[in-house]
């Protein structure tokens, strides 16, 4: 009897390159998974390339809630509704609350543009450039209530080059992040699932 396919999640807020990467390896085979669902709390470029796709895309205005608590539980809702088994953050500009991951617990993925734990939050490229390191680089890592604190699953080190200012080096370790994201969703899926 052949084993259930193993359903995405993906949370995103703005262009969406990290799930396209992630949704070609998909279709290249590379990853062993279907994105049941993509979400976004903005009407974004994401929504649009999951739809050019052919996947069910939602928008899910932070508006229409009383709080961020009753936004996530509507999150949730969705997730549950497509029986995701790994929600996948691709860019999620929000700071999940604990309802949220206690709904998914050791099932939240993140990819977070510096080598953690150095440079949580927001801006770690120019973090990582204002602190004058000579390396810096992308992490997975699964989500727990403390940002960007959780379990490191992979990471792939950039190298800071003189005279870098915060876009090139983003756009350096954006390369990264398409394939470490990838390969670490894959691995995931065939260790722990």
């Amino acid at each position: 009897m052949a084993s259930k396919r193993i359903k995405l999640g993906v949370l995103g807020s703005g262009r969406g390159s990290n799930f396209i990467a992630i949704q070609n390896s998909i279709l290249n085979n590379a990853i062993d998974a279907e994105i049941a669902v993509v979400i976004s709390n903005k009407k974004s470029k994401m929504l649009e390339k999951a739809s050019e796709y052919g996947l069910e895309s939602v928008y899910v205005n932070p508006k229409d809630s009383d709080n961020k608590e009753s936004y996530d539980l509507k999150l949730v809702q969705i997730l549950k509704e497509h029986d995701i088994d790994i929600v996948i953050l691709a860019g999620y500009m929000k700071i999940l609350t604990n309802g949220f991951i206690e709904a998914f617990p050791g099932r939240i993925m993140n990819i977070h543009p510096s080598l953690l734990p150095s440079f949580r939050g927001l801006h770690p490229q120019q973090q990582a450039l204002d602190s004058g390191v000579k390396f810096s680089g992308c992490t997975v890592h699964l989500v727990i209530p403390e940002l960007d604190a959780g379990p490191i699953l992979s990471q792939h080190v950039v190298p800071v080059l003189a005279g870098d200012d915060e876009d090139a080096l983003s756009a350096r370790i954006l390369v990264e992040e398409h394939k470490l994201y990838s390969g670490t969703i894959q691995s995931f899926i065939k260790n722990k699932l």
